[in-house]
């Protein structure tokens, strides 16, 4: 399987604005899913292998952060018209098969996925209490094919340093997996 890696966005860079439906419909803003902390933006999808694999690990990590004044969204930007599998009615699907305790989001524009430079699924951008970058890259070591444990640790590392007011090391491994799948015409030229 063909496997694209993230941009790895300018730490520091503020957190782009948005306000996107969940499957229900209702909007969330990111002034709404941040905690006082920071937040966590995954930009993930219901049918790449990337993110199947890691789905009950990114459930517990909503779950054990719910309370940390860490906030946690998910986003899914993919063209539904050529991925069926990735419509709001299937990532309503998901949320429940999966666990998810945190809001899943449609970006059906795609213009907040390119904002943020993702790139692939899953990608995720932690920001500190200032809403600033401090990671991004890896969920973990893990991917479909290599067999070690999905534990999250990469990612954990980073948002325990945030919620202990501590510098987030630089050096950050980039998260890999499925391309966007962008609207015939939509591929912004970082994705190219």
């Amino acid at each position: 399987m063909a496997a694209t890696p993230s941009t790895m966005l300018e730490l520091g860079t503020p957190a782009p604005r948005f306000r996107l439906p969940d499957p229900s419909g209702t909007l969330h803003s990111l002034e709404e899913v941040a905690g006082e902390n920071g937040l966590v933006v995954m930009f993930i999808c219901n049918h790449c292998p990337f993110v199947v694999h890691i789905r009950r690990g990114l459930a517990q990590f909503g779950r054990d952060y719910a309370r940390s004044g860490l906030g946690v969204v998910a986003i899914s930007a993919n063209d539904v018209d050529h991925y069926p599998a990735d419509s709001p009615a299937k990532m309503a699907e998901e949320i429940e098969t999966a666990g998810y305790v945190f809001p899943y989001l449609y970006d059906e524009t795609q213009e907040v996925a390119a904002a943020y430079r993702a790139a692939c699924t899953p990608d995720f951008f932690l920001f500190d209490g200032d809403l600033k970058l401090v990671y991004r890259g890896q969920f973990d070591a893990s991917r479909p094919s290599n067999g070690e444990a999905v534990t999250g640790e990469d990612l954990r590392a980073a948002a325990d340093r945030v919620l202990r007011a501590e510098p987030v090391p630089a050096n950050q491994t980039p998260s890999i997996g499925c391309n966007i799948k962008w609207k015939p015409g939509q591929e912004p030229d970082y994705a190219r």
